[in-house]
């Protein structure tokens, strides 16, 4: 009994971070072998990933869900309630209490997220939740009474004494120095992304070096300038917060296919397009 395959001309949709690649199948090809995936416009893959445009940068995130709005969460959680607690915002004061922010709720879920983006092929992303995850988990270390950080800053070794110390306190202004230069490399790459995610880089880093600021204060003894300090690097941080829950917002908004579309604020466009094999542009700089 002789057998026949139905074939057919048909195209297949591939993502890709530049748009759509397209391959043309020809007659004698079985249907049963041709898979189709949906295709993201430029702008769209942006809003869900949050990376630049760059030639096959998305040639493995078709296969997962996306992992960005995972990390994102526990981020916004961690610093939503980080942010309150050092503008004082009920009475409150100190973070034991929520030491869960700094090795749990933020570190967990940024951890996750990193190894799904590595799996993805998304570089950006991951660089930016391994980075937050590092920065809970390292901070989070100075929370912990258990460890004695603080007494051994103390020739008697008692911990009050080595929380208000100058030694300890420059120690920890240098750190968020630091920190805010980091913060402030990766925002350089962010401005060509859109402007929510350029402004969440801003002002974190301004946010750093302002607790940097009430840090130094706190190791020369001006407390009250510490205060008034801390509380505007709080003010920033909560600013950092809403924005990330707003990207959050956006990015389950497009997976969960709602029909609204709210701006992030496109920025690649002012910069040159990067949609083009990496020979071509290598070519084009030896010319």
């Amino acid at each position: 009994m002789a057998t026949t395959t139905e074939t057919t001309n048909h195209t297949v949709r591939e993502v890709n971070g530049s748009g759509t690649r397209q391959d043309s199948i020809e007659k004698g090809t079985p249907l049963a072998h041709t898979t189709t995936n949906i295709s993201l416009s430029p702008e769209l893959f942006e809003k869900l990933y949050l990376a630049p445009k760059v030639p096959h940068a998305a040639d493995n995130v078709g296969r997962y869900a996306n992992a960005t709005p995972l990390g994102f969460l526990g981020f916004v959680i961690s610093t939503f309630t980080f942010s309150m607690v050092l503008m004082g915002w009920g009475g409150a004061a100190g973070l034991p209490a929520v030491v869960g922010i700094f090795f749990f709720t933020g570190p967990v879920l940024l951890f996750l997220s990193t190894i799904f983006l590595w799996i993805q092929a998304q570089f950006f992303p991951m660089m930016v939740c391994g980075l937050f995850c590092v920065f809970w988990l390292s901070f989070g270390m100075l929370q912990l009474p258990t460890l004695g950080l603080a007494a051994a800053y103390s020739a008697t070794g008692n911990p009050a004494e080595g929380l208000a110390s100058k030694e300890m306190n420059a120690v920890i202004a240098l750190y968020l120095l630091v920190w805010g230069f980091a913060l402030g490399t990766f925002w350089l790459f962010t401005i060509r992304i859109n402007a929510v995610f350029a402004g969440i880089f801003g002002f974190v880093t301004l946010g750093s070096w302002v607790l940097s600021g009430a840090y130094w204060k706190v190791s020369t003894g001006h407390y009250k300038e510490a205060e008034r300090l801390q509380k505007a690097g709080g003010a920033l941080l909560f600013i950092v917060a809403m924005l990330g829950w707003y990207m959050i917002f956006v990015m389950m908004a497009v997976e969960m296919r709602w029909t609204i579309s709210l701006p992030v604020g496109d920025l690649s466009h002012y910069w040159r397009k990067t949609d083009v094999e990496l020979a071509t542009m290598e070519a084009e700089k030896k010319d």
